[in-house]
C-alpha cells in the first residue's frame, strides 16, 4: 500500500511537472493571474503627503510609508495619480471642516476609535492613469488615462496612488494634459449636481430660462454659467466689477456689480427667474426667493448650507435633525409663496465628468474664448476653458507646484487671490505633464 502511495505521488509531481513546462499551459497562467491582479509589482507602501490631526498648515507632513490602497471591492480601481487639484474644500478640510460627518461616512456602523481617519491624505481632483481594475469594472483598463472628482470622505490624490470607485470615474479629455484636467473635476460635479441632480436643469429643458447665479466669479459659478448657457438659458451672474469682462467673456447675459450697492435692488428691476444657484450664502435668501416666478415651478439652489456646521458642532444625530428640520421648514414656507427652496451638495459622479469631456474634446461651448485683458480684470476662479485660434482648449492653470511644494500649494489656495487652479504634479508620464 505504501509503495502504491508513493507511485501516486511520483507520477502526480511529473504530471505537474510537464504540464507548468508545457508552453499551451505556461502562456495561459499570466492571463489568469492578471484576472487577480494588474499591478506590476507588490507593494505596502506609498509616497503621499497626509496629515495627523487637524490644523493649519503646519500640520501637513509628507512620508514615503503611506499605505498602499487595496482594492476591496470588485468594482474599484487604483489610479496613479499624475495631478492633483487643490480647492478651498482641502483647506477647510485640513482644518477639520465636517470631521463628524465625514466620519460618519467612513464608518456608519461606528466600529473604529475616533480619530480613524489618520493618516489623511486630502485633494478632491485627480487626473492619471488606472494601474489596476477589480473583478466587475468593465468600462475601463490598465493603462487608461482618467479623471475624477475624489468624495470628500475618501483618501485623496496627494499621494502617489488613490483608490476610486469605478463610477466615480471618467476618461480624461483627449486635448487636455493630466496638469490641465486636474483643475476641473471637483468644481464641475458640484455645478453638474447642483443645477441637474437638485435643479432639474437638462439639456433638453433649459432652452430660454432664465437662470440667476449669485457669486459666479468662483469655480463653480463659472462652470454653472458656461453649462446653462450652452444649454440654451439666458444667465444673469452677480460679481465683482473688476471680473465683469471676464464672465461676459464666458457666455453671461446681464451681469451686476455687488460692490455698487445693494445687489437686489437692480435685480428687482429685471425680469423674475426659472431657477437661482447662490454660491454665496448669508442673507442672500432674506430676498432673493422674491427674485423666483412664482407657481411655475421655479426653483431657489443654495449650495451654502449648514448641514455640515450642525453635525460638528451638535454631533451626528442631533446635526442632521437640525439640518432637516432647518431645510423642511424653509421649504414649506416658501412652498407656500410658489417657489422651491434646495440644498444643493457636491455628488461624485463619472456620468457627469462623461458629460463634460464629451463637451470638451467636441471644442463647443461652454469652453468660449476669453482674451487676455479679460484674463487680467478676473480675480477669483478656480478654472475655465480658453479656446484659441489654432484652436487649442486649455484650462487656466494659476500656478503648477511640484510635488515637494504642497505646503506652498495649500498658501497660495488659502490666500483666496488665485486667477486659475492650483494644480501640484504628482508625477510624469507621457509627454503632457
Amino acid at each position: 500500500m505504501l509503495k502504491m502511495t508513493s507511485l501516486r505521488r511520483l507520477v502526480h509531481s511529473r504530471v505537474l511537472l510537464h504540464l507548468s513546462e508545457s508552453p499551451g499551459v505556461h502562456s495561459s497562467l499570466p492571463r489568469c493571474a492578471r484576472l487577480l491582479s494588474t499591478s506590476s509589482r507588490c507593494r505596502t507602501v506609498m509616497p503621499a503627503w497626509v496629515i495627523d490631526k487637524y490644523g493649519s498648515n503646519e500640520v501637513l507632513r509628507f512620508t514615503k510609508n503611506a499605505s498602499f490602497p487595496i482594492i476591496n471591492y470588485p468594482n474599484e480601481v487604483i489610479v496613479k495619480v499624475f495631478a492633483a487639484g487643490l480647492s478651498p474644500i482641502d483647506v477647510a478640510m485640513r482644518g477639520g471642516y465636517g470631521a463628524a460627518t465625514l466620519s460618519m461616512k467612513r464608518d456608519p456602523l461606528n466600529i473604529k476609535q475616533s480619530g480613524s481617519e489618520f493618516p489623511l491624505v486630502l485633494g478632491r481632483d485627480v487626473s492619471g492613469v488606472i494601474m489596476e481594475c477589480g473583478l466587475d469594472v468593465k468600462h475601463f483598463r490598465e493603462g487608461d488615462e482618467v479623471w475624477a472628482a475624489i468624495p470628500p470622505w475618501k483618501q485623496g490624490s496627494l499621494a502617489e496612488f488613490v483608490l476610486l470607485s469605478a463610477n466615480e470615474v471618467s476618461h480624461k479629455p483627449k486635448c487636455l494634459s493630466h496638469i490641465e484636467a486636474a483643475a476641473i473635476p471637483y468644481v464641475a460635479t458640484t455645478a453638474w449636481s447642483a443645477l441637474v441632480n437638485t435643479g432639474g436643469l437638462r439639456k433638453d429643458n433649459c432652452a430660454n430660462k432664465r437662470i440667476l447665479i449669485l457669486g459666479g466669479s468662483g469655480g463653480v459659478g463659472t462652470f454653472a454659467v458656461q453649462m446653462v448657457k450652452a444649454w440654451g438659458a439666458h444667465v444673469t451672474v452677480t460679481c465683482s466689477q473688476n471680473a465683469e469682462q471676464f464672465l461676459r467673456g464666458l457666455g453671461a447675459d446681464h451681469v451686476v456689480d455687488y460692490t455698487a450697492g445693494p445687489v437686489e435692488e437692480p435685480l428687482s428691476a429685471l425680469e423674475k427667474f426659472d431657477l437661482i444657484l447662490d454660491n454665496v450664502g448669508g442673507d442672500t435668501e432674506s430676498w432673493a426667493l422674491k427674485l423666483l416666478k412664482p407657481w411655475s415651478g421655479a426653483k431657489y439652489v443654495t449650495l451654502v448650507t449648514p448641514f455640515m456646521q450642525n453635525t460638528d458642532r451638535l454631533g451626528v444625530a442631533d446635526g442632521m435633525m437640525q439640518s432637516a428640520a432647518t431645510v423642511a421648514s424653509k421649504a414649506l414656507k416658501h412652498l407656500m409663496k410658489g417657489v422651491h427652496y434646495r440644498w444643493g451638495f457636491f455628488a461624485p459622479s463619472g456620468c457627469a465628468l462623461d458629460e463634460i469631456r464629451d463637451m470638451v474634446d467636441a471644442k463647443q461651448p461652454p469652453w468660449l474664448d476669453v482674451s487676455g485683458d479679460v484674463m487680467a480684470s478676473y480675480i477669483y476662479t478656480y478654472t475655465h476653458i480658453q479656446l484659441t485660434p489654432t484652436p487649442k482648449i486649455r484650462p487656466v492653470v494659476e500656478e503648477t507646484f511640484s510635488f515637494s511644494q504642497v505646503p506652498q500649494a495649500f498658501e497660495k489656495v488659502e490666500k483666496g487671490h488665485a486667477r486659475g487652479k492650483t494644480v501640484v504634479q504628482i508625477s510624469k508620464g507621457g509627454d503632457d505633464v
